[in-house]
């Protein structure tokens, strides 16, 4: 069998959550069937640390894929032409985009669908291709993998797609996140937060993942006595200029330390070493970041919208992402209940071990079966 894969976001500057996505799923299907070939697809120069094994070729395919008029020549054209010129049999694609010109069989991941919930979060561009590819990406799709029942149900319901045809695979976490000691722990606060205990958030710095009323929440948690630092981990998305601490305090400014991408050894420190997680998007189609912090030990402050309550289900103190207010009392909450945070904790430690990459590409592989089944 020759299985084609979209590995666009293998990168070796900057991982980020498709490539990783990427990276743990098809370095599992590579190692674990060397009986088949796969065929990587990336759009410029590769590291060696990409070709997982001898049944492995990697192809460069021409332009980088970086703007909605070359994804369309890079899907349209290159892949198209690619998946005839190697053979391939199936086409996996794990950021959701297909080659609409290909006859090949394709699995597409849709993680979300936050553009069609909040299109006017993301950049014009951006947009009008988003709204005007996916439904047709979605339709196309010999068998469509999600992330999480919540973003299943999504996609039936905006795209009028079969729900037999949408398979579910939780997203798994990176066994580098875990719980570090307490001397590793003021090493990191002395490095971030001028020694001080701190909250954390990983995101990118974009709309939906509600940065904004996270850090009015947090203003008005330093108001009322509160005494953490807070670290925010993630840089600008969509190269835009949001002036988050515009409506903040000066005292609360200083309390704040941005450190923009982090290698994900520093971040798992930097997570582990925090006195909670708070992670309080409008909208999120998984939310790996909460998964990380329950690996971490840490106790978490979650949004309670979309598929973050399916996620965190009881191991996060559960609150609405657009109430400023009841994001502050949560912190302060972790502030004065010892007990909760530490039940909390010990909670997510155990639901951690629900979200394995392992089982997240036994799905994918399933899936991929079921399709070469269909088209004999």
């Amino acid at each position: 069998m020759r299985i084609a894969i979209n590995t666009r976001f293998l990168l070796s500057h900057k991982m980020e959550g498709f490539g990783w996505y990427t990276f743990e799923t098809t370095k599992r299907m590579v190692e674990n069937h060397p009986e088949h070939t796969f065929i990587l697809f990336f759009d410029r120069p590769f590291e060696e640390r990409f070709v997982f094994g001898p049944n492995v070729i990697p192809v460069v395919l021409n332009p980088p894929a970086r703007h909605p008029i070359l994804f369309i020549i890079w899907f349209e054209w290159a892949v198209f032409r690619a998946l005839k010129k190697y053979k391939a049999d199936v086409f996996f694609s794990p950021d959701g985009y297909l080659s609409l010109r290909s006859k090949i069989p394709q699995i597409p991941v849709i993680h979300d669908l936050n553009f069609e919930h909040y299109p006017e979060d993301i950049p014009w561009t951006a947009r009008k291709y988003l709204r005007f590819f996916f439904p047709k990406f979605a339709k196309k799709a010999a068998k469509i993998v999600t992330v999480s029942h919540y973003s299943k149900k999504d996609i039936v319901e905006q795209y009028n797609i079969d729900q037999e045809k949408i398979n579910v695979g939780w997203n798994g976490v990176s066994e580098v996140f875990k719980p570090i000691d307490a001397v590793e722990k003021q090493e990191m606060q002395q490095e971030l937060a001028q020694g001080n205990p701190y909250f954390s958030f990983v995101g990118a710095l974009h709309p939906r993942k509600n940065v904004g009323r996270l850090l009015q929440a947090f203003d008005s948690y330093v108001q009322q006595g509160g005494k953490n630092d807070l670290v925010i981990v993630g840089e600008n998305l969509w190269k835009s200029n949001n002036n988050y601490t515009d409506k903040i305090s000066e005292q609360t400014k200083s309390k704040i330390h941005f450190t923009g991408h982090l290698k994900i050894e520093k971040l798992a420190k930097t997570v582990a070493a925090s006195a909670g997680f708070v992670f309080v998007p409008y909208f999120e189609g998984f939310g790996i970041p909460l998964v990380e912090a329950m690996k971490s030990g840490v106790p978490i402050i979650s949004g309670n919208l979309t598929s973050l309550p399916e996620v965190a289900e009881d191991a996060a103190l559960l609150v609405d992402p657009f109430d400023v207010e009841a994001i502050a009392k949560a912190l302060l909450t972790f502030d004065q209940d010892e007990k909760l945070t530490e039940e909390l904790a010990q909670k997510g430690l155990e639901r951690a071990q629900l979200f394995d990459w392992n089982n997240t590409e036994k799905v994918i592989w399933n899936t991929i079966l079921e399709v070469l089944n269909q088209s004999k």
